[in-house]
């Protein structure tokens, strides 16, 4: 097994993975996990959308974020706001990101996505309240900060 690595080292690792998909949706603007709770302290109003499997969803989501599924159902109210898409680290936030870009949404892909907001100390919720487990892949993708528990 690998030596458990540091926070740091975590941080770096999904800084790099999110650097090599930002190719995939140049066009993208991304919000880093700290300007996020920043806007989100200050009021902000911004739409936060999950777009994991739901399974994922089940093991926690940052407060107040929709599911894409539900997202789609009520776009039309929400046309007018500024969205967040999130997933694990990046990836498939950007790719939607980029999707709602071209249908003229404003929309910012969560750099890192969860993984990195487990890096601010952002807190994460499930059907319980409040918690510290976070959904990965797999042990090759737990690069949650320390005090978080992750899931596969």
């Amino acid at each position: 097994a690998e030596a458990t690595i540091s926070d740091p080292e975590r941080r770096e690792r999904i800084d790099a993975l999110y650097q090599k998909y930002r190719r995939k949706f140049p066009e993208v603007e991304g919000i880093t996990a700290a300007e996020l709770l920043a806007d989100l302290e200050a009021g902000r109003e911004l739409v936060l959308v999950d777009v994991r499997k739901p399974e994922e969803q089940a093991v926690s989501m940052i407060p107040g974020a929709i599911a894409q599924e539900e997202f789609e159902r009520r776009q039309e109210m929400l046309r007018d706001k500024t969205l967040v898409t999130y997933c694990t680290a990046g990836y498939r936030s950007g790719l939607y990101a980029k999707e709602l870009q071209k249908e003229n949404w404003s929309v910012l892909n969560l750099e890192g996505s969860l993984l990195a907001w487990t890096h601010e100390g952002g807190s994460l919720v499930d059907s319980e309240g409040t918690t510290r487990r976070i959904h990965v892949y797999s042990a090759d993708w737990s690069l949650e900060a320390a005090g978080y528990e992750p899931v596969w």
